[in-house]
């Protein structure tokens, strides 16, 4: 696999992070497998975030490679990030330590390769970041820095006062959304692309060495999807299948996207019976969709903003009680002997429907 250079002085990782978010629910036999099948493809550099399934993530990874004894530390590169709290972003230094005690818990690791800020705090204290990012460096627990999702100037405002250069910024950029280069094209023009939304940061990051990764690649915008055979981009999956047929990428890549999707679609593809030919759905029901994050625990994703215009905040409500009342065990009374019998007879339970129990 190609490689790249984080920052200007850090060790060659691999062009491809592997994205941890969706790892909660699976079995330690399929962390097992998913792990060793990325690294057979060169793709050592596993990305987390404390939040991710609400820390189970973290915690089926750890279990799944602390328990297999081909897989060694030192081989592998673990990036995890911190800040997002319910509700909140919080970048305190007491909220940072404990949050990366805990990530280090649930990985089952000594130490992270990387440590990101998951979001912009506004009110930040930088001191108070700085702080945290010594006593982390010093003590061997986090051994390089970055941010995710940060403007230009906010991480001005974090480099002035902490020592350590932030190498990273992780940012959501696909080919639909591509403002980060748009934006430097259509200069001086009127069109949706001249508008600066990120403070020139693609510039910035390249003059103080900060390497972009990319979240979501194949995401489209405005959580529509995923761009991947959607009749809104004819010209870009057909190009992509020119360049499957290319570097001969097999259905069964694209099939375990589709079956990672699979749940939250308006028409569920034929995941098992699907061949090279058959027609995909991509489009997303939207109520099963916000159920399906609330369900996986992902405050992060359905708290964001931008499900305000497309729910009111009533409707949100319905629909996270009703996913979380789907959930709920419900214990059944006991019933004593000499208790009535629910049958309504009159008698006690073991001179009726207990009697043989």
């Amino acid at each position: 696999m190609k490689e790249t250079v984080l920052g200007s002085h850090l060790r060659k990782v691999p062009s491809i992070a592997v994205g941890c978010m969706r790892l909660s629910e699976k079995s330690k036999d399929e962390m097992n497998h998913f792990i060793h099948s990325a690294l057979e493809q060169g793709a050592y550099f596993f990305d987390h975030a404390d939040i991710y399934g609400s820390g189970m993530s973290e915690t089926v990874f750890g279990d799944a490679f602390a328990s297999d004894p081909s897989l060694h530390r030192e081989d592998v590169l673990i990036q995890s990030k911190c800040g997002i709290r319910q509700g909140c972003y919080d970048l305190s230094k007491e909220h940072i330590l404990e949050s990366v005690d805990g990530i280090l818990k649930r990985l089952q690791t000594d130490y992270l390769d990387l440590l990101l800020l998951h979001r912009p705090d506004a009110l930040v204290e930088p001191e108070e970041v700085a702080a945290a990012f010594d006593v982390l460096f010093e003590s061997g627990k986090v051994r390089h820095f970055g941010v995710s999702n940060h403007k230009p100037m906010q991480i001005a405002l974090l480099q002035k006062y902490v020592c350590q250069p932030l190498v990273v910024n992780q940012v959501q950029f696909s080919i639909p959304v591509s403002n980060l280069v748009a934006n430097g094209m259509e200069v001086n023009m009127e069109t949706p692309g001249s508008i600066d939304h990120d403070g020139s940061l693609l510039d910035y990051c390249r003059l103080h060495d900060i390497t972009l990764q990319a979240w979501s690649p194949f995401q489209m915008p405005a959580w529509k999807g995923c761009f991947l055979g959607s009749d809104e981009y004819p010209e870009l999956n057909q190009k992509l299948h020119v360049l499957a047929e290319k570097y001969n990428v097999d259905i069964m890549t694209m099939t375990g996207f589709l079956d990672g999707i699979n749940d939250s679609l308006v028409e569920a593809n034929p995941i098992e019976e699907m061949e090279e030919d058959t027609p995909v759905s991509l489009k997303f029901d939207k109520a099963l969709l916000y159920k399906n994050m609330v369900g996986a625990e992902a405050d992060w994703l359905y708290g964001l903003p931008q499900w305000e215009k497309i729910f009111d905040e009533e409707t949100r409500k319905a629909l996270y009680k009703e996913q979380k009342s789907s959930t709920t065990i419900v214990k059944e009374q006991k019933i004593y002997p000499n208790d009535p019998c629910p049958c309504g007879s009159g008698k006690k339970y073991k001179k009726c429907c207990g009697r043989n129990k």
